[in-house]
Protein backbone atom coordinates (compact mmCIF):
# COMPACT_ATOMS: atom_id res chain seq x y z
CA UNK A 1 0.00 0.00 0.00
CA UNK A 2 1.34 3.22 -1.07
CA UNK A 3 2.76 5.61 2.04
CA UNK A 4 2.68 9.15 2.85
CA UNK A 5 4.09 11.50 6.15
CA UNK A 6 2.40 14.06 7.27
CA UNK A 7 3.78 16.39 9.90
CA UNK A 8 1.48 18.93 11.76
CA UNK A 9 -2.21 18.30 13.18
CA UNK A 10 -3.84 21.49 12.03
CA UNK A 11 -6.43 22.47 9.66
CA UNK A 12 -3.58 21.78 6.65
CA UNK A 13 -2.62 18.74 7.53
CA UNK A 14 -5.65 17.10 8.97
CA UNK A 15 -6.67 17.94 5.00
CA UNK A 16 -3.22 16.36 3.63
CA UNK A 17 -4.08 13.09 5.68
CA UNK A 18 -7.70 13.07 5.11
CA UNK A 19 -7.28 13.18 1.35
CA UNK A 20 -4.38 10.93 1.07
CA UNK A 21 -6.81 8.45 2.88
CA UNK A 22 -9.47 9.08 0.45
CA UNK A 23 -7.24 8.11 -2.16
CA UNK A 24 -6.45 4.78 -1.10
CA UNK A 25 -2.59 5.82 0.54
CA UNK A 26 -1.81 5.22 4.13
CA UNK A 27 -0.58 8.35 6.08
CA UNK A 28 1.22 8.73 9.29
CA UNK A 29 0.23 11.68 10.58
CA UNK A 30 2.80 13.23 13.31
CA UNK A 31 1.03 15.85 16.09
CA UNK A 32 3.55 16.56 18.62
CA UNK A 33 0.74 17.51 20.97
CA UNK A 34 0.01 17.02 23.88
CA UNK A 35 3.67 16.07 24.66
CA UNK A 36 4.49 19.29 23.71
CA UNK A 37 2.55 22.58 22.69
CA UNK A 38 3.50 25.84 20.86
CA UNK A 39 2.83 29.42 22.55
CA UNK A 40 -0.30 29.30 20.86
CA UNK A 41 -2.01 26.51 21.44
CA UNK A 42 -4.20 25.26 24.57
CA UNK A 43 -6.43 21.50 24.14
CA UNK A 44 -4.76 18.09 23.20
CA UNK A 45 -7.24 18.00 19.61
CA UNK A 46 -6.24 18.04 16.07
CA UNK A 47 -7.10 21.45 14.35
CA UNK A 48 -6.96 23.49 16.78
CA UNK A 49 -8.85 26.95 16.16
CA UNK A 50 -6.10 29.56 17.83
CA UNK A 51 -7.33 32.82 17.39
CA UNK A 52 -10.86 33.59 15.51
CA UNK A 53 -13.47 31.05 15.29
CA UNK A 54 -14.34 32.72 12.33
CA UNK A 55 -13.61 31.04 8.60
CA UNK A 56 -14.53 34.58 6.98
CA UNK A 57 -17.91 34.91 4.57
CA UNK A 58 -19.57 32.08 3.36
CA UNK A 59 -21.12 34.52 0.14
CA UNK A 60 -21.05 32.92 -2.92
CA UNK A 61 -20.37 35.79 -4.93
CA UNK A 62 -17.12 36.39 -2.00
CA UNK A 63 -13.48 35.03 -3.16
CA UNK A 64 -13.58 33.34 0.38
CA UNK A 65 -16.88 32.02 -0.14
CA UNK A 66 -15.68 30.85 -3.38
CA UNK A 67 -12.44 28.88 -1.89
CA UNK A 68 -14.56 26.87 0.02
CA UNK A 69 -17.18 25.57 -2.24
CA UNK A 70 -13.83 24.60 -4.20
CA UNK A 71 -12.75 23.13 -0.51
CA UNK A 72 -15.90 21.11 -0.89
CA UNK A 73 -15.77 19.66 -4.13
CA UNK A 74 -12.40 18.14 -3.16
CA UNK A 75 -14.17 16.81 0.13
CA UNK A 76 -12.72 19.16 2.23
CA UNK A 77 -12.68 17.74 6.06
CA UNK A 78 -12.30 21.50 7.25
CA UNK A 79 -15.76 22.51 5.64
CA UNK A 80 -17.44 19.26 6.52
CA UNK A 81 -16.48 19.99 10.48
CA UNK A 82 -17.57 23.45 9.62
CA UNK A 83 -21.13 22.83 8.76
CA UNK A 84 -21.55 20.59 11.30
CA UNK A 85 -20.45 22.67 13.80
CA UNK A 86 -21.63 26.33 12.93
CA UNK A 87 -22.77 28.94 14.71
CA UNK A 88 -24.94 31.61 13.92
CA UNK A 89 -22.70 34.72 12.48
CA UNK A 90 -24.47 36.18 9.63
CA UNK A 91 -22.79 35.95 6.26
CA UNK A 92 -19.67 34.44 7.81
CA UNK A 93 -19.30 30.79 8.56
CA UNK A 94 -18.31 30.41 12.08
CA UNK A 95 -17.92 27.70 14.28
CA UNK A 96 -17.98 25.82 18.05
CA UNK A 97 -14.06 25.87 17.90
CA UNK A 98 -14.19 22.79 20.96
CA UNK A 99 -16.82 20.72 18.40
CA UNK A 100 -15.34 21.37 15.39
CA UNK A 101 -12.14 20.21 16.64
CA UNK A 102 -13.13 16.86 18.05
CA UNK A 103 -15.14 16.37 14.85
CA UNK A 104 -12.13 16.69 12.98
CA UNK A 105 -10.25 14.50 15.68
CA UNK A 106 -12.76 11.53 15.70
CA UNK A 107 -12.56 11.20 11.79
CA UNK A 108 -8.93 10.88 11.49
CA UNK A 109 -8.67 8.46 15.05
CA UNK A 110 -11.21 6.38 13.80
CA UNK A 111 -9.86 6.31 9.64
CA UNK A 112 -8.17 2.82 9.15
CA UNK A 113 -5.98 4.53 6.84
CA UNK A 114 -4.42 6.99 9.22
CA UNK A 115 -2.12 6.53 12.30
CA UNK A 116 -1.39 9.12 14.62
CA UNK A 117 1.67 9.52 16.31
CA UNK A 118 1.97 12.12 19.41
CA UNK A 119 5.68 13.35 18.70
CA UNK A 120 7.85 15.68 17.58
CA UNK A 121 9.42 15.94 14.47
CA UNK A 122 12.61 17.51 13.86
CA UNK A 123 14.27 16.08 10.80
CA UNK A 124 12.91 15.37 7.43
CA UNK A 125 14.14 12.34 6.04
CA UNK A 126 11.99 10.33 5.80
CA UNK A 127 11.91 7.93 2.70
CA UNK A 128 8.53 8.39 1.49
CA UNK A 129 6.65 11.21 0.46
CA UNK A 130 6.03 14.35 3.26
CA UNK A 131 3.80 16.67 4.03
CA UNK A 132 5.27 19.90 6.20
CA UNK A 133 2.13 21.52 7.70
CA UNK A 134 3.24 22.60 10.83
CA UNK A 135 2.10 26.13 10.50
CA UNK A 136 3.34 29.29 11.37
CA UNK A 137 4.54 28.61 15.18
CA UNK A 138 6.68 25.51 14.16
CA UNK A 139 9.03 24.35 16.74
CA UNK A 140 12.19 24.88 17.38
CA UNK A 141 13.73 22.05 15.81
CA UNK A 142 12.10 21.46 12.76
CA UNK A 143 12.30 25.20 12.37
CA UNK A 144 16.47 24.87 12.03
CA UNK A 145 15.68 21.85 9.88
CA UNK A 146 13.75 24.09 7.25
CA UNK A 147 16.43 26.50 7.44
CA UNK A 148 18.55 23.97 6.31
CA UNK A 149 17.28 22.80 3.40
CA UNK A 150 15.65 26.27 2.53
CA UNK A 151 18.82 28.29 3.40
CA UNK A 152 18.85 31.14 5.91
CA UNK A 153 17.40 33.50 3.55
CA UNK A 154 14.48 31.20 2.92
CA UNK A 155 12.39 30.91 5.79
CA UNK A 156 10.94 34.49 7.95
CA UNK A 157 9.55 34.57 10.74
CA UNK A 158 7.67 37.91 11.34
CA UNK A 159 5.60 39.64 8.89
CA UNK A 160 5.54 43.31 8.35
CA UNK A 161 2.50 43.94 5.96
CA UNK A 162 1.03 46.91 4.24
CA UNK A 163 -2.20 47.11 3.31
CA UNK A 164 -3.37 46.22 -0.42
CA UNK A 165 -5.96 47.74 -2.33
CA UNK A 166 -7.86 46.87 -5.79
CA UNK A 167 -7.05 48.75 -7.83
CA UNK A 168 -10.11 49.86 -9.60
CA UNK A 169 -11.13 51.28 -6.43
CA UNK A 170 -8.08 53.96 -6.69
CA UNK A 171 -9.30 57.80 -7.74
CA UNK A 172 -6.50 58.59 -10.04
CA UNK A 173 -8.46 61.87 -10.61
CA UNK A 174 -6.15 62.59 -7.39
CA UNK A 175 -2.96 60.70 -7.97
CA UNK A 176 -0.16 61.35 -10.69
CA UNK A 177 2.10 58.17 -11.94
CA UNK A 178 5.80 58.55 -11.25
CA UNK A 179 8.91 57.68 -8.61
CA UNK A 180 11.41 59.86 -6.53
CA UNK A 181 13.64 61.69 -8.79
CA UNK A 182 12.32 59.85 -11.83
CA UNK A 183 13.75 56.53 -10.78
CA UNK A 184 11.56 53.68 -11.91
CA UNK A 185 9.60 55.54 -14.63
CA UNK A 186 5.88 55.23 -13.87
CA UNK A 187 5.92 52.20 -11.68
CA UNK A 188 4.25 54.30 -8.33
CA UNK A 189 0.92 55.79 -8.19
CA UNK A 190 1.19 58.80 -5.50
CA UNK A 191 -1.01 60.63 -4.01
CA UNK A 192 -0.19 63.79 -2.67
CA UNK A 193 -1.60 65.42 0.68
CA UNK A 194 -1.49 69.37 1.69
CA UNK A 195 -0.49 70.31 4.95
CA UNK A 196 -3.84 70.02 6.52
CA UNK A 197 -4.57 67.07 5.55
CA UNK A 198 -1.18 65.41 6.27
CA UNK A 199 -1.50 66.51 9.95
CA UNK A 200 -5.06 65.72 10.27
CA UNK A 201 -4.29 61.98 8.94
CA UNK A 202 -0.98 62.28 11.58
CA UNK A 203 -3.99 62.79 14.32
CA UNK A 204 -6.45 60.23 13.54
CA UNK A 205 -3.48 57.23 13.29
CA UNK A 206 -2.40 58.63 16.93
CA UNK A 207 -6.47 58.15 18.02
CA UNK A 208 -7.31 54.88 16.18
CA UNK A 209 -7.31 51.64 18.12
CA UNK A 210 -4.43 48.89 18.10
CA UNK A 211 -4.42 45.14 17.73
CA UNK A 212 -2.34 43.92 21.06
CA UNK A 213 0.44 41.69 20.14
CA UNK A 214 0.43 38.27 21.82
CA UNK A 215 2.61 37.16 24.92
CA UNK A 216 5.14 35.32 22.33
CA UNK A 217 6.10 38.13 20.17
CA UNK A 218 9.13 39.91 20.41
CA UNK A 219 8.44 43.98 19.98
CA UNK A 220 11.56 44.44 19.35
CA UNK A 221 11.72 42.66 16.16
CA UNK A 222 10.07 45.01 14.46
CA UNK A 223 12.53 47.43 14.74
CA UNK A 224 13.63 47.27 11.12
CA UNK A 225 10.67 47.81 9.91
CA UNK A 226 8.45 49.49 11.93
CA UNK A 227 4.73 50.09 12.26
CA UNK A 228 3.83 53.60 11.35
CA UNK A 229 1.73 54.05 14.50
CA UNK A 230 5.09 53.71 16.36
CA UNK A 231 6.84 56.32 13.72
CA UNK A 232 4.37 58.75 14.63
CA UNK A 233 4.34 58.53 18.16
CA UNK A 234 8.21 59.53 17.42
CA UNK A 235 6.55 62.81 15.73
CA UNK A 236 4.20 64.22 14.03
CA UNK A 237 6.48 64.82 10.98
CA UNK A 238 8.37 60.96 11.19
CA UNK A 239 5.99 59.75 7.92
CA UNK A 240 6.98 62.95 5.93
CA UNK A 241 10.44 62.11 6.61
CA UNK A 242 9.85 58.38 5.89
CA UNK A 243 7.47 56.58 3.87
CA UNK A 244 5.54 59.69 2.46
CA UNK A 245 8.47 61.52 1.97
CA UNK A 246 7.32 63.97 -1.10
CA UNK A 247 10.88 64.67 -2.81
CA UNK A 248 11.52 64.07 -6.03
CA UNK A 249 8.11 63.77 -6.58
CA UNK A 250 6.28 66.97 -8.73
CA UNK A 251 2.48 66.90 -9.20
CA UNK A 252 2.03 67.30 -12.93
CA UNK A 253 -1.72 68.49 -12.97
CA UNK A 254 -0.11 71.48 -10.45
CA UNK A 255 3.72 71.90 -11.34
CA UNK A 256 4.73 71.40 -7.63
CA UNK A 257 5.73 69.42 -4.54
CA UNK A 258 2.91 68.65 -2.40
CA UNK A 259 3.59 68.85 1.25
CA UNK A 260 3.61 64.65 1.70
CA UNK A 261 2.82 61.85 -0.74
CA UNK A 262 1.73 58.17 0.13
CA UNK A 263 3.20 55.79 -2.87
CA UNK A 264 1.37 52.41 -4.20
CA UNK A 265 3.58 49.87 -5.60
CA UNK A 266 1.96 47.17 -8.05
CA UNK A 267 1.81 43.93 -6.44
CA UNK A 268 0.92 41.28 -8.61
CA UNK A 269 1.42 41.01 -12.32
CA UNK A 270 -1.66 41.66 -13.80
CA UNK A 271 -2.02 44.89 -11.81
CA UNK A 272 -5.02 44.57 -10.48
CA UNK A 273 -3.56 45.17 -7.00
CA UNK A 274 -1.96 48.18 -5.31
CA UNK A 275 0.09 48.31 -1.71
CA UNK A 276 0.71 50.83 0.18
CA UNK A 277 4.44 51.54 0.59
CA UNK A 278 5.83 51.61 4.19
CA UNK A 279 2.29 51.35 5.50
CA UNK A 280 2.67 48.57 7.60
CA UNK A 281 0.46 48.60 10.91
CA UNK A 282 -0.64 46.69 14.10
CA UNK A 283 -4.27 48.67 13.89
CA UNK A 284 -7.28 47.24 14.20
CA UNK A 285 -8.97 46.38 10.37
CA UNK A 286 -11.66 48.63 11.20
CA UNK A 287 -9.52 51.69 11.92
CA UNK A 288 -7.90 50.86 8.70
CA UNK A 289 -10.99 51.55 6.98
CA UNK A 290 -11.21 54.68 8.72
CA UNK A 291 -7.83 56.35 8.46
CA UNK A 292 -6.56 55.19 5.50
CA UNK A 293 -9.41 56.04 4.13
CA UNK A 294 -8.19 59.48 4.32
CA UNK A 295 -5.60 59.71 2.06
CA UNK A 296 -6.55 61.39 -1.09
CA UNK A 297 -7.77 59.08 -4.10
CA UNK A 298 -8.56 56.14 -1.34
CA UNK A 299 -11.68 57.59 -0.35
CA UNK A 300 -13.61 54.67 -1.69
CA UNK A 301 -10.60 52.25 -1.63
CA UNK A 302 -11.40 48.09 -0.90
CA UNK A 303 -8.75 46.29 0.86
CA UNK A 304 -7.32 42.81 -0.31
CA UNK A 305 -5.45 42.45 2.29
CA UNK A 306 -4.88 44.49 5.74
CA UNK A 307 -1.64 45.56 7.13
CA UNK A 308 -0.24 43.71 9.93
CA UNK A 309 2.87 43.10 12.21
CA UNK A 310 2.95 39.62 13.33
CA UNK A 311 4.58 36.31 13.77
CA UNK A 312 4.05 34.09 11.08
CA UNK A 313 6.84 31.26 9.92
CA UNK A 314 6.90 31.00 6.32
CA UNK A 315 9.07 30.36 3.48
CA UNK A 316 9.90 32.45 0.36
CA UNK A 317 7.87 30.46 -1.75
CA UNK A 318 8.38 32.22 -5.29
CA UNK A 319 12.25 30.74 -5.11
CA UNK A 320 11.67 27.44 -3.20
CA UNK A 321 8.54 25.91 -4.38
CA UNK A 322 6.84 23.95 -7.51
CA UNK A 323 3.11 25.20 -8.22
CA UNK A 324 2.73 21.61 -6.87
CA UNK A 325 3.66 23.04 -3.15
CA UNK A 326 7.22 20.24 -3.98
CA UNK A 327 10.52 21.70 -2.59
CA UNK A 328 12.53 22.55 -5.58
CA UNK A 329 15.58 21.17 -3.49
CA UNK A 330 13.98 17.81 -2.27
CA UNK A 331 11.93 15.46 -4.48
CA UNK A 332 8.94 13.97 -2.48
CA UNK A 333 9.17 16.82 0.00
CA UNK A 334 6.03 19.00 -0.28
CA UNK A 335 5.25 22.04 2.15
CA UNK A 336 1.40 23.36 3.13
CA UNK A 337 -0.65 25.61 4.87
CA UNK A 338 0.76 28.79 6.48
CA UNK A 339 4.27 27.97 5.38
CA UNK A 340 4.04 28.37 2.05
CA UNK A 341 2.76 31.97 2.76
CA UNK A 342 -1.32 32.33 2.94
CA UNK A 343 -3.28 33.80 5.36
CA UNK A 344 -6.22 32.58 6.74
CA UNK A 345 -7.61 28.91 8.15
CA UNK A 346 -9.09 28.33 4.39
CA UNK A 347 -6.25 29.41 3.01
CA UNK A 348 -4.09 27.59 4.95
CA UNK A 349 -6.45 24.21 4.31
CA UNK A 350 -6.53 24.35 1.05
CA UNK A 351 -2.76 24.22 0.70
CA UNK A 352 -3.24 21.04 2.69
CA UNK A 353 -5.50 19.29 0.72
CA UNK A 354 -3.30 20.39 -2.41
CA UNK A 355 -0.27 19.11 -0.46
CA UNK A 356 -2.31 16.00 0.41
CA UNK A 357 -3.18 15.55 -3.41
CA UNK A 358 0.12 15.73 -4.81
CA UNK A 359 2.19 13.60 -2.04
CA UNK A 360 -0.37 10.93 -2.62
CA UNK A 361 0.46 11.18 -6.58
CA UNK A 362 3.20 10.70 -6.14
CA UNK A 363 3.45 7.97 -3.36
CA UNK A 364 0.99 6.05 -6.32
CA UNK A 365 3.64 6.95 -9.12
CA UNK A 366 1.50 9.06 -10.69
CA UNK A 367 2.70 12.93 -11.44
CA UNK A 368 2.05 15.83 -9.03
CA UNK A 369 -0.98 18.32 -10.46
CA UNK A 370 -1.04 22.12 -10.95
CA UNK A 371 -4.78 23.05 -10.21
CA UNK A 372 -6.60 25.23 -13.29
CA UNK A 373 -5.23 28.93 -12.81
CA UNK A 374 -8.45 30.87 -13.04
CA UNK A 375 -9.76 28.63 -9.62
CA UNK A 376 -9.45 30.17 -6.31
CA UNK A 377 -7.26 27.37 -5.67
CA UNK A 378 -4.76 28.10 -8.47
CA UNK A 379 -4.66 31.80 -8.13
CA UNK A 380 -3.35 30.87 -4.72
CA UNK A 381 -0.94 28.65 -6.09
CA UNK A 382 0.08 31.35 -8.64
CA UNK A 383 0.53 34.36 -6.37
CA UNK A 384 2.85 32.28 -3.61
CA UNK A 385 4.64 30.68 -6.64
CA UNK A 386 4.90 33.84 -9.20
CA UNK A 387 9.05 33.88 -9.60
CA UNK A 388 8.37 37.67 -10.45
CA UNK A 389 7.58 38.32 -7.08
CA UNK A 390 10.42 40.80 -5.48
CA UNK A 391 8.93 41.23 -2.18
CA UNK A 392 6.98 37.83 -1.50
CA UNK A 393 3.94 38.30 1.39
CA UNK A 394 1.51 36.24 2.49
CA UNK A 395 -1.79 36.64 1.09
CA UNK A 396 -5.70 35.93 1.69
CA UNK A 397 -7.85 34.61 -1.00
CA UNK A 398 -9.34 37.31 -3.13
CA UNK A 399 -10.64 38.49 -6.37
CA UNK A 400 -7.08 40.13 -7.25
CA UNK A 401 -5.46 37.51 -7.74
CA UNK A 402 -7.76 35.86 -10.30
CA UNK A 403 -7.13 36.50 -14.01
CA UNK A 404 -8.98 38.87 -15.65
CA UNK A 405 -12.33 38.52 -17.45
CA UNK A 406 -12.34 39.31 -21.21
CA UNK A 407 -13.08 42.81 -21.95
CA UNK A 408 -16.56 42.18 -22.95
CA UNK A 409 -17.68 41.13 -19.28
CA UNK A 410 -19.04 44.15 -17.47
CA UNK A 411 -17.91 45.64 -14.41
CA UNK A 412 -20.77 44.67 -12.37
CA UNK A 413 -20.67 41.00 -13.99
CA UNK A 414 -17.02 40.39 -13.35
CA UNK A 415 -17.39 38.48 -10.06
CA UNK A 416 -20.14 36.33 -10.92
CA UNK A 417 -18.02 35.28 -14.48
CA UNK A 418 -14.63 34.62 -12.14
CA UNK A 419 -17.32 32.85 -9.38
CA UNK A 420 -18.79 30.84 -12.25
CA UNK A 421 -15.55 30.05 -14.69
CA UNK A 422 -13.61 28.95 -10.80
CA UNK A 423 -16.84 26.21 -10.33
CA UNK A 424 -16.66 24.79 -13.87
CA UNK A 425 -12.57 24.17 -13.65
CA UNK A 426 -12.92 22.54 -10.27
CA UNK A 427 -15.41 20.47 -11.13
CA UNK A 428 -13.40 19.25 -13.76
CA UNK A 429 -10.31 19.01 -12.37
CA UNK A 430 -11.74 17.91 -8.35
CA UNK A 431 -12.90 14.54 -10.77
CA UNK A 432 -9.56 14.06 -11.88
CA UNK A 433 -7.89 13.86 -9.04
CA UNK A 434 -11.26 11.82 -7.62
CA UNK A 435 -10.35 9.00 -4.97
CA UNK A 436 -12.27 6.67 -7.78
CA UNK A 437 -9.38 7.15 -9.71
CA UNK A 438 -6.52 6.17 -7.43
CA UNK A 439 -8.28 3.84 -5.14
CA UNK A 440 -6.58 0.28 -4.93
CA UNK A 441 -9.56 -2.21 -5.06
CA UNK A 442 -9.32 -4.47 -1.83
CA UNK A 443 -7.30 -8.00 -2.75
Amino acid sequence: MAEIIVIGGGLAGSEAAWRASKMGVKVTLFEMKPKKFSPAHKTEGLAELVCSNSLRSDAEENASGLLKREMALLDSIVIAAAEKTRVPAGSALAVDRVRFSEFITEKLSSDPNIEIINEEITKLDFSVPTVVATGPLTSEGLTDEIMTLTGDDGLFFYDAISPIIHTESINMDLGFRGSRYGKGGDDYINLPMDKDTYYSFIREIKRADEVTPHSFEDKKIFEGCLPIEVMVRRGDDTLSFGPMKPVGLEDPKTGKRAFAVVQLRQENFEGTLYNIVGFQTRLKQKEQDRVFRMIPGLENAEFARYGSVHRNTFIQSPRLLFPTLELKRRPGLFISGQLVGVEGYVESAMMGILAGINASLVALNEGPKVPPRNTAMGSLVTYITDKKSKEFQPMNINFGLFPSPPPGVRKKDRRRFMVNSAMKEMEIWAKKTSLNNYLTPPK
